[in-house]
């Protein structure tokens, strides 16, 4: 049988009534034809809301050629520069966002709570004129700006785009816990001010085509070093389409409401909870702090949601808050997990409180989101990740890329529509996970099952997924390696209830007096909370292969028979 043809895919018996099983990602030239056309549809549905805030299409879109003015005229922003955004989940992302991308700017998602070495790292990477940045962060970009290339610093307050006694209220909030004035970076703007001269400035439509790049999402890729995914308009609107047609089953257009608070910087939300909802008219109502879980609960009950999108210590923390199951959950329809396997109590209890099965799916950043899903019409909990997506091929292959029999593992390859044009200005290694006929190699060891279901068992690479986010032990032994006490160390993913992994480091020191909480704060300085080692332990020596090489596999393997 040839790879790849109709009698090859056993999964298409499982896709719900009316799912097609292909897309045709060429309906809408780019992203931001796609949102006019949504715009056009439900002008006065809310498109985001945020702490009781919402924006309906037809406003959204008129702040978004706004900022695109503004971009084009004050900043000579041009088609194919870059244009970084360091927020949480707040109203002026979707604004800066598709303002951005109707400039014919490539949008670089970048995570508000990176420290100072990963931020100018990938703002030099990238080669970003201007970025948007949330005003709590700002301290962390003063201190690297002259570093990189970075023109223009658009600052982002809380309350910029609430009515005017709410907007004051927040912002004045917002500084007092804050606790410190802002710091002096040079180029800066305020978003409100950005706002203001845009809606008096001309905004010239950019000549976006398919091909176009829309983000660089940055991601470890499955080896080495932070690198940005080109996720083109066509490979964004793939996706969107792909989740959108999969959620037809459930969802009801311009009736969804879905909560938000999943980091619209991660792919998994950018392309669910933005785009895909966006299709069909829905509203994002954003979640800005979800680890403040009484506001969250609080934040919920404001609205009638009818979607909810999580990872599994997002479903913990909720279901652990007394105040949560006295939310009234009768309009809720769909609930979709990501990032990182649902463990099958939660989504067990997540079912009786909430009365919706917990659907789960698999994705990655070079994926622009979802490659596989469990059918809506389930009235079961898999534990699987489902089926491939409409116009999506997934196979098993073993170590010589050669497809493999059901129940066998090996390496999850993929195929589709959605995938990254290859990673930003890195050719060998996007030629390390794409094949020249279009698979990408996902690093990740899974099996089909006879009736088409597949199965994550393990990861080929060490990678550690915290909580939905890739953690890359070179990076974090790096860090380690800048401390004088260190010689070497060896760092491992520890299974975790809280975070599903958790990062533990081995360490061999030359300093007997050093601790283990040293070494931790000074993890802390250089990393991103979610990198840092939950675990230090020292160790006398590192295992290793004849050539030298550190064997992880070996401390993994001693880690789970200990």
């Amino acid at each position: 049988m040839t790879a790849g043809t109709v009698l090859d895919r056993p999964w298409f018996a499982h896709y719900p009534p009316g799912v097609p099983t292909t897309i045709d990602p060429a309906r809408f030239e780019s992203l931001v034809a796609m949102f006019d056309d949504t715009c056009a549809r439900y002008p006065t549905r809310p498109a985001f809301g945020n702490f009781g805030v919402f924006l309906d299409y037809q406003r959204l879109q008129a702040r978004t050629h706004a900022f695109a003015a503004y971009l084009q005229r004050e900043l000579e922003v041009a088609a194919g520069d870059r244009v970084a955004l360091m927020l949480p989940n707040v109203l002026q992302y979707p604004v800066a966002m598709l303002g951005a991308l109707r400039a014919g700017a490539v949008v670089v998602n970048t995570n508000p709570l990176y420290t100072p070495r990963e931020l100018k790292h990938q703002l030099n990477d990238s080669g970003a004129r201007v970025i948007v940045v949330f005003d709590a962060m700002l301290a962390t970009l003063a201190g690297i700006i002259d570093e990189t290339p970075i023109e223009t610093v658009i600052v982002a307050h809380l309350g910029d785009l609430f009515p005017r006694i709410k907007r004051s209220l927040f912002n004045f909030v917002s500084a007092r816990r804050r606790g410190h004035r802002l710091p002096a970076v040079r180029g800066s703007v305020k978003f409100s001010d950005v706002m203001a001269q845009g809606r008096r400035l001309e905004h010239t439509p950019a000549p976006l085509k398919a091909g176009d790049i829309a983000f660089l999402q940055y991601t470890g890729g499955t080896t080495g070093v932070s690198k940005g995914a080109m996720l083109t308009h066509r490979s964004m609107i793939a996706n969107a389409l792909q989740t959108n047609v999969w959620m037809n089953v459930a969802a009801r257009a311009g009736e969804e409401i879905a909560i938000t608070a999943l980091p619209l910087y991660h792919v998994l939300a950018l392309s669910l909870n933005c785009f895909s909802l966006m299709m069909l008219g829905g509203c994002s109502y954003l979640i800005s702090n979800p680890r403040d879980v009484d506001q969250f609960i609080r934040e919920m009950a404001r609205v009638p949601f009818t979607g909810f999108f999580g990872v599994n210590t997002l479903f913990t923390s909720l279901l652990n808050a007394p105040a949560f199951g006295a939310l009234d959950f009768s309009k809720l329809r769909l609930s979709g997990g990501g990032g990182s396997a649902v463990q099958r109590p939660i989504a067990e209890r997540w079912q009786e409180i909430t009365g919706t099965l917990i659907v789960e799916g698999y994705g990655l950043t070079e994926s622009s989101g979802a490659l596989t899903a469990n059918p809506l019409h389930r009235a079961d909990f898999s534990g699987t990740i489902g089926v491939p997506l409409p116009s999506t091929e997934c196979e098993i292959r073993d170590d010589a890329g050669q497809p493999v029999p059901p129940g066998t593992p090996g390496e999850i390859w993929a195929r589709g529509p959605q995938l990254m044009q290859g990673y930003w200005q890195r050719p060998d290694d996007t030629a390390e996970v794409m094949t020249p006929d279009g698979w990408l190699k996902t690093g990740d060891i899974g099996v089909m099952r006879e009736d088409g279901y597949f199965e994550v068992v393990d990861r080929k690479k060490d990678m550690i997924l915290v909580s939905g986010f890739n953690v890359f032990p070179n990076e974090v032994e790096e860090v380690l390696a800048m401390h004088p006490a260190v010689i070497e160390s060896a760092v491992i993913g520890v299974p975790d209830d809280r975070s599903g992994e958790a990062v533990k480091a081995i360490v061999v020191v030359n300093d007997a007096s050093v601790a283990p909480a040293t070494l931790i704060a000074h993890c802390r300085e250089h990393l991103t909370a979610y990198k840092v080692p939950r675990q230090i332990v020292f160790a006398s020596e590192l295992p290793k292969s004849n050539v030298g090489k550190i064997l992880r596999r070996a401390l993994r393997e001693r880690e789970s028979s200990s």
